[in-house]
């Protein structure tokens, strides 16, 4: 089950920013991750993540961490396209 993870973090510097980034991509089950530094935030989506781990691992690090939401991605349906029809030349 794919999760999508959103975390209230607080960013004073670059470096806190880079520091979370290594600890959320090296937590198993991770496949994509990404910061929004306007409002303070660490958005992990990945499959079989566990929340309460990596919120534990980030504290140890950062001090203050807080599980915003945690929700399941859902795959969007592909659109199918018209097949077109070959036509052999002669």
């Amino acid at each position: 089950m794919k999760q999508k993870i959103v975390m209230k973090v607080q960013f004073n510097s670059q470096k806190r920013r880079t520091d979370a980034f290594k600890i959320a991509a090296g937590t198993t089950g991770v496949s994509n991750v990404s910061i929004e530094a306007d409002k303070d935030r660490i958005v992990v989506i990945g499959d079989g993540v566990d929340s309460v781990c990596l919120a534990k691992s980030l504290r140890k690090k950062l001090r203050y961490v807080e599980i915003v939401t945690v929700e399941e991605v859902k795959n969007k349906p592909e659109e199918k396209k018209p097949e077109v029809q070959s036509i052999p030349i002669q």
